[in-house]
């Protein structure tokens, strides 16, 4: 691996990061279902962890203050804009590959 100073690997990977949001921003047919069917984290899990991030350094930040972060917009008008119903067969692979997740 490269030797990579810690100050040069945080700016790396929040721009991958930044990188990473954009594409989801960009991406709005992929839904989070889909997301979770196949990688095990969403939209959702990035705010939350995003969330879980900013407390850790004392910055108190809501839920839905961290998911307009990651989706660019409020979750609820992303939804309206691109989210659609799952089906079936998403709904019962979520459940049997994300057991306790909900």
């Amino acid at each position: 691996m490269a030797d990579i100073d810690p100050a040069t690997r945080t700016e790396l990977e929040a721009a991958a990061f930044r990188r990473l949001v954009e594409h989801l921003r960009e991406r709005t047919d992929v839904q989070n279902i889909d997301m979770m069917n196949l990688t095990g984290f969403c939209r959702n899990c990035l705010s939350k962890w995003y969330r879980a991030a900013a407390e850790e350094k004392g910055i108190p930040l809501a839920d839905p203050e961290a998911r307009e972060i990651i989706y660019g917009m409020p979750y609820k008008e992303w939804q309206a804009k691109h989210q659609t119903e799952a089906g079936a067969a998403q709904k019962a692979q979520f459940a049997a590959s994300n057991p306790g997740h909900g």
